[in-house]
Parts: structure tokens; sequence; C-alpha cells
């Protein structure tokens, strides 16, 4: 009950358990760091030079290097039951399969984590410790105020985990492990507060979410810069059919949604909840407009943009405007299919549907235009011309066929279709097939080229109708059924 042996026990006790403390986490981190997968490194950009991804002494790419940066995996699991609301419950927690990595275990069975799962690891054990002091020194030395034991305690424990992190993020490229790992600050602050321990902790995670959100910014800020500046010659150009840089671009943006969709209340809206800039940074609007979950989903926004950008200037390179539809219809199905696969809806899905409608527009009537040019020129200029004088000629009557078209023309136009449309049909067919790499997409655009010819043929009949009214000419008899067309057609359509 003596004052001073009472302060001598309180010292030795602070003492002793902040350099324990100390000793602990900076030997369990550094055991930890054994284990780093280390997934991305500074070269792993979405627009990535094509000498990053190939091997010192071979042309070839190496296919370890193309995407494991980019994928989400099962790396969200990180998020499910991080830790109990009662300290030390991992057993009662909502996923007990996931406990904070064993170091000795792990070293000894050659395993390996990702980054966040070490963060996890760390913090969840430093909130489980902090929480045990919090109660045991106020209990135990009977002190509540501001100046009690805890902060001497727990002081160099803190602080050695922030520097740990810091080094760690400066070196440190995968967006997909910070985002995972600012989400868990963000579950840690309702832990502790659950816990009645924020008012000494939320301090502490506030500060990890102020390293964590610029170092994310300058990553983004680099994933950026690598679409803005890449052209055919850093990443490669020339072939028609998908490029690494779409498979990028739409695994990464899909990872980074289902991380922001985590836990989202309405199907289709982004969860941003936890990512409003740290209470520090709120006054900060020169790094930050509004909250840094809306600086995030800028940088989307403008990623999307300059992606679009990015598969124009690719597609510039191919000489040809069907080659150069054939490569966009191409990388557009590629970023759509990664989408649908991870099942991700939203303004970016929806933005590359609309541009991949309006390619397979242009590519039907490129295609059209490589055998049926003629037919469709005087389509579409006879239409025109007719809508032109039918005004006039109404109140003199019907104009003789010479005026509106040359019977010649018709006549060769009509038989030339009789003998060619079906290799010409078939020749489409082989076109479709070997330009496009996803046969889906290949079989839906397909039908629609072959369902475009046969409204073009249809319209070029009613053309003839409407020029000789009442006595159609003796070429007549060569144009083809629209019915006849229409089974050849659901021939070479037949797998949709």
């Amino acid at each position: 009950s003596s004052p001073s042996i009472h302060l001598e026990i309180r010292d030795v006790y602070v003492e002793t358990m902040s350099k324990t403390l100390h000793t602990l986490f900076r030997t369990y981190h550094k055991q930890l760091l054994t284990l780093d997968m280390r997934l991305a490194t500074r070269v792993d950009l979405i627009a990535v030079e094509e000498g990053a991804l190939r091997d010192a002494f071979s042309t070839k790419v190496n296919m370890r290097k193309r995407g494991d940066a980019f994928v989400l995996g099962d790396r969200a699991k990180v998020l499910d039951g991080t830790i109990s609301e009662e300290p030390g419950g991992y057993e009662n927690s909502a996923v007990s399969s996931l406990p904070p990595i064993n170091a000795h275990l792990a070293c000894m069975n050659g395993e390996k984590y990702s980054y966040e799962m070490i963060f996890r690891s760390i913090i969840s054990h430093l909130i489980d410790a902090a929480t045990n002091e919090y109660i045991f020194a106020r209990q135990f030395f009977k002190e509540y105020g501001q100046n009690d034991c805890w902060e001497a305690i727990f002081g160099k424990a803190l602080s050695l985990v922030l520097e740990q992190l810091e080094n760690y993020l400066f070196n440190c490229h995968d967006a997909i492990a910070i985002l995972l790992m600012i989400k868990l600050t963000h579950s840690f602050k309702r832990t502790v507060k659950a816990r009645h321990i924020d008012k000494v902790m939320e301090p502490f995670l506030d500060r990890i979410a102020n390293l964590l959100w610029p170092r994310l910014k300058m990553v983004m800020n680099a994933h950026l810069r690598s679409i803005r500046g890449a052209n055919s010659k850093k990443v490669g150009g020339g072939d028609i059919h998908p490029h690494l840089v779409s498979r990028r671009y739409a695994e990464f943006t899909c990872s980074i949604l289902l991380i922001l969709n985590r836990g989202r209340k309405h199907p289709g809206e982004s969860n941003v909840d936890g990512l409003a800039t740290p209470s520090g940074n709120q006054n900060d609007t020169s790094s930050h407009r509004g909250s840094a979950g809306d600086m995030l989903m800028n940088d989307l926004d403008v990623m999307l943009e300059e992606m679009v950008l990015l598969l124009k200037r690719l597609a510039d390179v191919h000489a040809t405007n069907i080659k150069r539809n054939v490569f966009m219809i191409n990388n557009l199905d590629q970023i759509i299919t990664i989408f649908k696969e991870r099942r991700v809806t939203g303004k970016e899905l929806n933005r590359f549907s609309e541009l991949l409608v309006q390619q397979r527009e242009l590519f039907v009537e490129e295609e059209l235009l490589q055998t049926f040019s003629k037919m469709i020129a005087f389509v579409q200029q006879t239409e025109a011309h007719m809508s032109r004088i039918s005004a006039p000629r109404s109140a003199r009557g019907v104009a003789a066929p010479a005026d509106v078209v040359n019977p010649d023309v018709v006549e060769s136009l009509v038989r030339e279709f009789a003998s060619n449309w079906k290799s010409g049909i078939e020749q489409i067919n082989r076109n479709v097939l070997s330009y496009f790499s996803n046969f889906r997409n290949g079989m839906e655009i397909l039908k629609q080229v072959l369902t475009q010819l046969l409204l073009y043929y249809t319209r070029f009949q009613d053309v003839i109708r409407k020029v000789w009214r009442g006595k159609p000419p003796s070429f007549c008899k060569d144009l083809v059924s629209t019915s006849v067309i229409l089974a050849e057609i659901k021939k070479h359509a037949l797998a949709i």
C-alpha cells in the first residue's frame, strides 16, 4: 500500500513490458517478411513494356509475369472474420479459418503470403495485446486518467509497427494489397471501438490510414501514366487478337471494384464506406477531392477513358479499317468477358458494352463492303435519290425507270448477286472465324453480318419493285428469294 513501492512496481512493469512487446513485434515482423510473396514490382504496370515480360535469354514472353499482381482471386478472404470483438476470440469469430499467421509453422512448411495477410496478423496480435494491457493496467494500477501507463507500455511497439509499415510501403507497388489493408484498417477501427479501446488505438489506426492512402494514390498514378504513355512500340502491337494490356486492365479494375463493393448495401453501387479521408486530412483539399474513396473512384473513371484511348492508338497501327475494328472488338470483348466472369457490374461494364456495339456495327458494314460493295452503294444512293425526287414527281405521276436508275446497272447487279452470293457468305464465314478469338462472340457477329446482308438485299428488291411498279423487267427472274438466303444463313449461324 506504500505509494513508493506502487510506483516502483509500476515503473518496472512498464519498462519490462515495453521492451518485451517491442522485441516480440520486431521479431514477429522480421519472421513474417521472409514469408512475403512480393506479388508486384515497379514494372508490374497495366501497360507494361513488352521487354519487361521477356526472360533475359529468350524472346518469349514469360507467362508467370502476366497477371498475379492484378487478379484478386482469394485475396479478399483476408477481410473475412478479421478479428473478434472479444480479445483473443478467433474461435468465435465469423471465419475461424483465418487466425493470425504462426510464423514458425509457416517457415517450416515453406508457406508464402501476400502482404495484406502479414499486415492483418501483426495488427490483430497488436490489438489483442493492446486490449489485454489496457484492461490489466487500468485495473491493477488503478489509473484511469490521460497519463495512465498504457501509452508508456505500448508507445515503442506502436512506433515500431508504423515504421515497419512505412518502410515496406516505400517499395510496395501492389495496389490490391494496399486497398485491402485500408479496408482492414477500417474493420480494425470498428473492433477497437467495440472493445472500448478506441481512445488509445484509433489515433494509431488513423496514422496507418495516412500512410496507406498516399501510397495507393502513387501506385494508381503509376498505372495511369503507363496507360497514358503507352503505344505499339512500347507494349507491342500489330496483332488483331486480344492484347495483354486489356486483360491486365480488366483484371485490375475488377479487383479494385470487388474490394470496394465488398459489403455493399445495394447491388451495383460502389461501397466506399470506411474509405473516407482520415480525420487528420479532412481539410487537405489539395490532395483529396472530397473523400479518399471519391479520389479512388475518380482515378478509375480517368483510367477507363485512358484505356479506351490506348486501344484506339493500338488499333491505328493496323492498315485497314476492318482490322482496326477487329482489334477493338477482340479487346473490348475480352474486357467485358472478364467483368462478367468476376460478376462485376456498373458504369465501366456499360461503357465497354456500348463501345462493343458500335464497333460491331462498323465491322458489319466493312465486312459486307468486301464482297457486296456495289449492291450496297447502289441501294444507299438510289434510296437517297428516290427520296429527293418523290415529292416533285408525285404531282405529275410516276417517274420513268430510266429517270431513276440505269436498267443495265440494275441488271448486272442482279446477275452478279445471283452468281456470287453463296461464295460471298462462305467467305464472310471464314473471315469471321479467323478474326475473333471468342467463338461465341464470333458467331454473334456472323449472325449480325448475315442478317444485315439479308436486309440490304431486301432493300435492293424493294428499290426494283418501286421503280418498275407495273411491269417488272425480265431480269427479275434471276432475283434470289429471301427465304433461300435465310435458309443459307441458318446453316452458318446454326451454333447460335
